[in-house]
């Protein structure tokens, strides 16, 4: 057995509301297909723009971590801060290379420079001339073969260690005094961290 509700007649009380007219319905629909497609939209597509910038900024710092031997330019602020290598202005052929692990980080500079600038340099290190042995090859031929850097050339050639207590680097450097005007300077500055 079917038991029928029958339907409620609208209350004489409640105006009537008028029918919807088709541009209306249109419109109302057109706006709602818009916002729920921006909605949907936007974030996809922030989330493209995103991916692609980390995949690019990781193809970059790759680019940059997994090179060898000495870049062209010099090292951030940062970096010169962290190991104490300052580089007078002006300066010329100025390359550097960092290494990190897990018992020693080093940066490694080189740059010509001018004769006066080499004597503020040094004296930034606190350290003056005098303190420059002769034929003292500072530099480990570990750290040679790193960079690349080879001191058989003409001479003289300059070396001394600046060892200091952690948490300051140790620094390795080496000075081609071939062209007193334009000496060569090679700094290795360790830390341990």
């Amino acid at each position: 057995m079917t038991v029928t509700v029958p339907r409620q007649a609208d209350s004489p009380d409640e105006p009537q509301q008028p029918a919807e007219d088709r541009r209306h319905m249109i419109r109302r629909r057109a706006l709602t297909l818009l916002i729920i497609g921006l909605l949907i939209g936007v974030p996809a597509g922030y989330l493209v723009i995103s991916a692609n910038q980390s995949r690019d900024s990781g193809k970059d710092k790759e680019a940059k971590y997994s090179a060898t031997g000495l870049t062209e330019g010099w090292p951030s602020r940062v970096q010169r801060r962290i190991y104490q290598v300052t580089i007078p202005v002006p300066s010329y052929k100025v390359a550097y290379y960092e290494t990190n692990n897990w018992r020693t980080s080093r940066l490694y500079v080189q740059f010509e420079t001018t004769g006066d600038n080499l004597d503020s340099y040094l004296k930034t290190m606190g350290l003056d001339r005098d303190d420059l042995k002769p034929d003292d090859i500072s530099i480990s031929a570990r750290d040679q073969k790193i960079t690349g850097w080879d001191f058989k050339g003409p001479g003289p050639w300059y070396g001394l260690i600046r060892e200091q207590k952690n948490p300051h680097p140790t620094q390795d450097l080496v000075v081609n005094m071939s062209d007193p005007d334009h000496p060569f300077v090679y700094v290795v500055s360790r830390t341990v961290p």
